[in-house]
């Protein structure tokens, strides 16, 4: 296994982006999504997907260069059209028009249509959050979770994020699929030939399977008798993104890695940014805010570890990535190393 420190990371990425034609605004959002992810120590969201993003790229299934538009209705809500341009670049944007109502409203809500696939969307929250704001963050995805009692997937894993400010530097954040495990991380076990554990995937068949080539869905968020709640948190996701976006729903998303490369692939993605001091004052929520973190990591713990906090484990994997540099997988690096063959880009390893 192969490291490259933060640093060295996001200035390969975004000159391997700045070849593939993103403009600036796209470029940082898209760079600095796939690096802080990976940081974080969400792989599966990270920069493995960046090979991925170069090609649909090229191929015409984002738009390097979009023209978003947004338009109000509302004073505090608001439609961003994307243009189909890379899903990083439309949930900065939104985050952006999100603070920007908020600021003078209290609140702004965004939906966002015709985009692509975000990532990880802890990075757009957590900019509003560091900026002192509430922030949430959704997007649906193509079909990959079973329904529940039924044989085949009609969501996708279709992700809840949010983000708080507290009294320590870095803020709250929830961020996870409504599936067990996200596809990419299925698709890791079969680029690492590892057995899925129990109850994380299905066949063709409805059901569950631990090897990652037959799997075809992704268990709903829950224990087996109640996977029922995550395929309920699906369809709420689903509502605010693909229904009240416009764009298509269920099984009529294109896939992510099957459908043809040229042809965009319309998603939806729905925020929502409060002010802190809608209620009381900012530094009384953020003091709040830091009693409850301090409450649940003083808990009596059965792990070595602690009790831990939502977004705990991504905030101390990020230190210790920062200090001996972020893991690269061989298929990654393989990718990297063409990368830098074919745009002449310096790719330096620690």
């Amino acid at each position: 296994m192969k490291h490259i420190t933060f640093d060295n990371l996001t200035s390969f990425t975004y000159q391997v982006l700045a070849h593939a034609g993103l403009d600036e605004f796209s470029n940082d959002a898209v760079t600095n999504g796939l690096c802080e992810t990976s940081l974080r120590g969400v792989d599966s969201h990270g920069v493995r997907l960046l090979p991925h993003y170069v090609k649909s790229a090229m191929q015409g299934r984002k738009n390097p260069v979009p023209n978003m538009v947004f338009a109000h209705k509302f004073p505090a809500f608001g439609l961003l059209d994307a243009d189909n341009g890379f899903g990083h670049a439309a949930g900065m944007k939104a985050i952006d028009y999100g603070m920007e109502m908020a600021q003078t409203s209290g609140i702004g809500g965004v939906v966002v249509a015709n985009s692509s696939h975000p990532g990880a969307m802890a990075s757009f929250v957590l900019k509003a959050a560091r900026q002192g704001y509430i922030a949430f963050a959704f997007t649906h995805a193509d079909a990959l979770v079973l329904s529940a009692g039924g044989r085949r997937p009609l969501f996708g894993t279709n992700p809840i994020c949010m983000a708080a400010p507290r009294e320590e530097i870095e803020p709250y954040c929830l961020d996870m699929a409504t599936s067990v495990i996200s596809w990419n991380q299925l698709k890791i076990h079969r680029d690492t030939g590892l057995e899925l554990p129990n109850s994380l995937a299905a066949d063709d068949a409805g059901l569950p399977t631990q090897d990652p080539d037959v799997a075809t869905s992704l268990m709903a968020l829950g224990s087996p008798s109640a996977a029922y709640k995550g395929y309920a948190l699906g369809t709420m996701v689903e509502i605010l993104c693909g229904v009240l976006s416009g764009m298509a729903v269920g099984r009529d998303i294109p896939a992510m890695y099957t459908a043809p490369m040229d042809q965009p692939r319309h998603l939806g993605q729905f925020y929502l940014v409060m002010r802190t001091d809608i209620v009381g004052e900012k530094d009384d929520f953020c003091r709040r805010m830091q009693s409850l973190t301090d409450m649940a990591r003083a808990e009596p713990a059965k792990d070595p570890r602690g009790v831990m906090f939502p977004g705990d484990p991504q905030i101390r994997e990020a230190v210790v990535r920062r200090k001996i540099g972020i893991p690269i997988d061989s298929k990654t690096l393989t990718a990297f190393h063409n990368l830098s063959k074919n745009f002449n880009i310096t790719l330096d390893l620690v």
